[in-house]
Order: C-alpha cells, then sequence, then structure tokens
C-alpha cells in the first residue's frame, strides 16, 4: 500500500507518529502543491493520501481524477477545502482527527503584544546596535473586543479579562447571557469597532460571514486600536484592511491567515506598515502535531482493518 503525506512543509511528520506500524510505502511532501498536475501527479497510484488542515484542495474535480484513491484523511474534524459529497460519490472515505483549542489563542495573544509593543521591530533593532525606538500600548484598563465567541474567541476573552481588560464581544447571535458566561459584555458591532483597543477575529468562514469585517467597520476603529486576525482573510476586506494599515488609520494590524497559503513572495502585504505576519502558525504546536499525526495513523489502521473511525459527513 502507497500512503502519500502532502504539506509536511517543516518536514517533521515523521517524528510524530510510529508510522512503520502501518507496513505500507509512506512518503512524506514537504513542498506545497502547486495545481491540480501537480497533485495528480504527486499522489499517482496512492491509495491513501493525507491532508494537512486546509493546505491542500481536494475538489470534485481533482477527486474524479485521483483514481487510485480510497481513503483521505485530515487533520482536524473539518475540512473546508475538501468536497464531502464528490468524496462520498466516489467511494472514498474521508476521516479526520481531534486537535487542541489552545493553540491559536496562544498565538492571538503573542501577536495581540507583538503588535502593541513593537516586539519584531524593536527585537531587530536591538540586533544593529539601536534602544528603545517605539512607545508601546497598554492592555490594563483598555478594551478588548472579541468578533465571535465561541471556543476560540472564549480563551481570547478570558486572558484578556485576566490581563485586566474590559471584554465586549459581538456575534450575529451573541445575547448577553452567553457572553456574561465569559466575563464579557455583548454589544453592537459598531460599539466593538468604535471603542476597542484590541479587535480579535474569531469567525467560521461561509457565504454568510465573507466579508462580514467591511471597509466601514474598520473606518470606525481609533488611531490607536489593533486588529488580529487569525481565523480567514475572507472574513475581512483586507484591502480596506492594508489601505488603513499604510495610512496609518489604526496603530497595527497581526495577521497569520491569508488568500493564497504560502503567501506569494510579492504579495503587498508583506510590504505593508504596521503590521506583525505569521505564516498560519495557529495550529502549528507539538501537542497538535502530536494528536493529528498520531491519529492520522489510527485512521489508516482502523480502515484497514474495515472499521474506520472519525469519518467525516
Amino acid at each position: 500500500m502507497r500512503i502519500i503525506v502532502l504539506d509536511d512543509y517543516q518536514n517533521v511528520a515523521a517524528g510524530y507518529a510510529n508510522w512503520e506500524a502501518l507496513g505500507a510505502e509512506i512518503e512524506f511532501v514537504s513542498r506545497p502543491i502547486r495545481d491540480t498536475e501537480d497533485l495528480v501527479a504527486t499522489v499517482a497510484g496512492a491509495e491513501v493520501v493525507v491532508a494537512m488542515r486546509e493546505r491542500t484542495l481536494f475538489s470534485a474535480d481533482r477527486l474524479s481524477r485521483l483514481r487510485d484513491l480510497k481513503l483521505l484523511v485530515t487533520t482536524g474534524r473539518v475540512n473546508a477545502s475538501i468536497d464531502l459529497d464528490a468524496a462520498r460519490a466516489r467511494g472514498i472515505t474521508v476521516c479526520g482527527t481531534e486537535s487542541t483549542t489552545s493553540a491559536t489563542p496562544e498565538l492571538t495573544w503573542g501577536l495581540i503584544l507583538s503588535v502593541l509593543r513593537s516586539i519584531p521591530s524593536e527585537d531587530a533593532g536591538m540586533r544593529v546596535g539601536g534602544w528603545q525606538s517605539t512607545v508601546g500600548g497598554d492592555l490594563f484598563g483598555h478594551r478588548l473586543g472579541i468578533i465571535g465567541l465561541g471556543r476560540l474567541g472564549t480563551q481570547v476573552a478570558r486572558v484578556g479579562a485576566a490581563f485586566g481588560m474590559d471584554v465586549v464581544a459581538w456575534s450575529q447571535n451573541l445575547d448577553e447571557a452567553r457572553a456574561a458566561d465569559v466575563g464579557a459584555h455583548a454589544v453592537s458591532k459598531e460599539e466593538l469597532f468604535a471603542t476597542s483597543d484590541v479587535l480579535s477575529l474569531h469567525y467560521k468562514l461561509s457565504e454568510r460571514s465573507r466579508g462580514l469585517v467591511s471597509a466601514g467597520d474598520l473606518a470606525r476603529m481609533k488611531p490607536t486600536s489593533i486588529f488580529i486576525n487569525t481565523s480567514r482573510t475572507g472574513l475581512v476586506d483586507m484591502e480596506a484592511l492594508q489601505d488603513a494599515l499604510a495610512e496609518g488609520r489604526i496603530r497595527g494590524a497581526g495577521i497569520d491567515v491569508y488568500d493564497t497559503e504560502p503567501l506569494p513572495v510579492d504579495h503587498p502585504l508583506r510590504s505593508t506598515p504596521r503590521t506583525v505576519l505569521t505564516p498560519h502558525l495557529g495550529y502549528v504546536t507539538d501537542d497538535t502535531y502530536r494528536i493529528f499525526f498520531t491519529q492520522v495513523v489510527e485512521d489508516i489502521a482502523a480502515w484497514m482493518a474495515g472499521e474506520p473511525v472519525r469519518t467525516l459527513k
């Protein structure tokens, strides 16, 4: 049996699980898949393909060309890049894994502090002989606005409260009782953007939520406020955000997600000022990868035994 593990960008997947126990031919692919032809050529002859989150698209068209594919395993329980209906129609079993819920909120706070206290630029300055070139912002007594108070937003909110922040939240169906459960207050979207010193986005991308953060929303932000996105860029009017940053209309932004990943070398975000950019590191941690790849191996072994587990429907 041939197994292809895609999107192993850091060349680390082999070390997080006992792949040898599968007794199969396993190939780890560390480069990004360029296009459909590249995907077809790369996984030719493989009965099992492992996908890392949403790094590679498995559309109906692509699945129709993967004639040897019998099992597709994705890390995580949800993968918007896999057409599950098309997979089902072709008799392809799709399985997932569990994951941590702490990694992305922890990175969110890393981005908040990095932007607010200019940590990357001050570090760079220190290495060339500089000393104190910026004046940082504060958290204690200031307002944290959470857009989307689900599992991840809730954790970010609780840390904000521990910093002594005034925590407010908004989502399309949020009520005061739900917000109060995590020490926050429910406010209108207009108030959230107009009064928050730190805005952090934690929302699932769907056709309903696409473009959720509009140019008008961003225009309401204070010039001293910062915007953090560890969710999806499709939720945000990115052109408006880049304009606000370039024109100094907000203090800064921390961004971990992009429309095209890896981010092209010539992408304008790479030269947009007042930003801290990370390469989609939200889920890239030891504990998360250990869960991902250990359970990937379990999924494959169970499927080989005729009793698939953690199947996605």
